[in-house]
C-alpha cells in the first residue's frame, strides 16, 4: 500500500494476486476508496485488472454516498448553529469536506465531529436534543468518566437518521497534562462563507489536532489513513508551514507535531520546507527517544494486516495503546478506571 501510495510501484504492473493484496491492504486501512482517486490521477480504472476495478468502484460508490450524507447532516447542523450565539467548529474529517480540501477525496466518515467552549458544551447538547439528536446509551459509569475527564461528552445519535455526532470541548482530555487552552484554537477559526453558523480551525490547527489524534491515540487500527490525512494537511499549507513549530509550541504540542511530521516524511515522502526542517531539529528529542518511537510508530503505522506485520508489530502496538492512556490519565485515576472498565467486562455489563 504504502509502495502504490509513494509511486514507487505502478498500479499497472501488479499482478491480480498482488491487486488482491493491495485491495486488501488498503481496506483494512480505510483506504480503499482513497485508491481509486490515486489510480484515477495516475492513468485510469481501465488499466487494472476487472476483479480488481469491481472493488474499488464500489468503495467509490460508497464514498460518494457518505460524502452526500455528510452534507445533508452539515445542513441540519446549521440549523442548530443558527439557534446559539455561538459557532459549531467541524473537526477532522467534516472539515476537511466543507472546506473542498484534497484530504476529504475518498475519505470514509464515521461520524461528525464538533468543538464549543466547554461553557456552552450544555447549552449545544440541549439545542442538539431538540433537534433528535440523543444519549444516554452508555451506561452509568462511562457517561459520568465522559462528563468528567474527558474532552468530550458521549456520542450522541440521531434517533431517526442514525448520525453520530462528538461534541468536543477540547482535543485531549482535561486529565491530560499537554491538554492545551482550548480557547486559543477557537480564537483563530475560521467562519464559513457557504456554511452560516459553522466554522473549521485554521489550516495550521487542523495539521497540529490531526497530529494529536494520531499520537495520542492508543488504536492504530487506521493509523495510515490518519498519516495520509497529514500529509495531505501538511502540502496544503504552502508556505504556512513553518508556522507549524510556533504554534503547537504556543498550545505545548511541539512533540506530536514532530512526530507527525517525522513519520508523514519518512512513510509517505512529505516535503517539508527547509525553514521547518529547521525548526525541527529544536524540539527534536535525544536519539534514543526516537529510536524507541522509531521501532514503536513505524510498525504500528502500517496496515492491519498479515503482510503488514513482522515479530514485533504486536509488541508495538500493545506498548503504544499502554503509552496513551498514559499520557491521557495520570496513574492515580488510570489504575481504578481500568480495573472498572475490567470488571464490568468480565460481568457482562459491557461488550468487548
Amino acid at each position: 500500500m504504502v509502495k502504490v501510495i509513494n509511486d514507487q510501484v505502478s498500479h499497472a504492473e501488479l499482478s491480480l494476486p498482488e491487486w488482491g493484496l493491495l485491495v486488501r491492504q488498503a481496506r483494512a486501512s480505510m483506504l480503499l476508496a482513497k485508491l481509486v482517486h490515486w489510480v484515477e490521477s495516475r492513468g485510469g480504472l481501465d488499466e487494472i485488472p476487472e476483479a480488481a476495478r469491481r472493488h474499488l468502484i464500489s468503495a467509490k460508490c460508497f464514498s460518494e454516498k457518505q460524502s452526500n450524507d455528510l452534507f445533508w447532516e452539515i445542513r441540519q447542523l446549521q440549523k442548530v448553529a443558527r439557534q446559539l450565539e455561538f459557532p459549531f467548529v467541524l473537526l477532522k474529517g467534516a472539515a476537511y469536506a466543507v472546506t473542498e480540501h484534497p484530504a476529504a477525496r475518498g475519505r470514509v466518515f464515521s461520524d461528525i465531529d464538533l468543538l464549543v467552549p466547554r461553557e456552552k458544551i450544555g447549552s449545544a447538547e440541549k439545542r442538539l436534543m431538540i433537534h433528535g439528536w440523543m444519549g444516554g446509551q452508555n451506561g452509568v459509569y462511562n457517561e459520568r468518566y465522559y462528563r468528567r475527564w474527558m474532552h468530550e461528552i458521549p456520542p450522541i445519535r440521531h434517533l431517526s437518521r442514525g448520525s453520530v455526532i462528538d461534541l468536543h470541548h477540547n482535543i485531549l482530555p482535561i486529565t491530560c497534562k499537554d491538554c492545551p487552552d482550548a480557547g486559543l484554537l477557537l480564537a483563530d477559526a475560521r467562519a464559513l462563507d457557504k456554511f452560516d453558523g459553522l466554522a473549521v480551525l485554521s489550516p495550521v490547527d487542523q495539521v497540529i489536532h490531526s497530529a494529536v489524534h494520531l499520537f495520542y491515540d492508543g488504536e492504530l487500527e487506521h493509523g495510515l489513513r490518519d498519516l495520509v490525512d497529514l500529509d495531505a494537511l501538511i502540502r496544503g499549507l504552502g508556505e504556512q508551514q513553518v508556522r507549524l513549530i510556533s504554534r503547537s509550541s504556543e498550545l505545548g504540542l511541539a512533540r506530536p507535531v514532530l512526530y507527525a511530521l517525522r513519520y508523514s516524511t519518512t512513510i509517505l515522502g512529505t516535503p517539508l520546507s527547509d525553514e521547518l526542517a529547521r525548526q525541527l531539529q529544536q524540539v527534536t528529542p535525544a536519539k534514543a527517544i526516537l529510536a524507541v518511537m522509531d521501532f514503536l510508530f513505524i510498525r504500528a503505522l502500517m496496515p492491519v494486516h498479515p503482510s503488514c506485520t513482522d515479530r514485533w508489530t504486536g509488541l508495538a502496538r500493545n506498548v503504544l495503546f499502554l503509552r496513551a492512556h498514559w499520557l491521557k490519565m495520570p496513574w492515580y485515576l488510570l489504575l481504578p478506571h481500568l480495573t472498572i472498565k475490567a470488571w464490568m467486562r468480565l460481568t457482562g455489563k459491557e461488550k468487548h
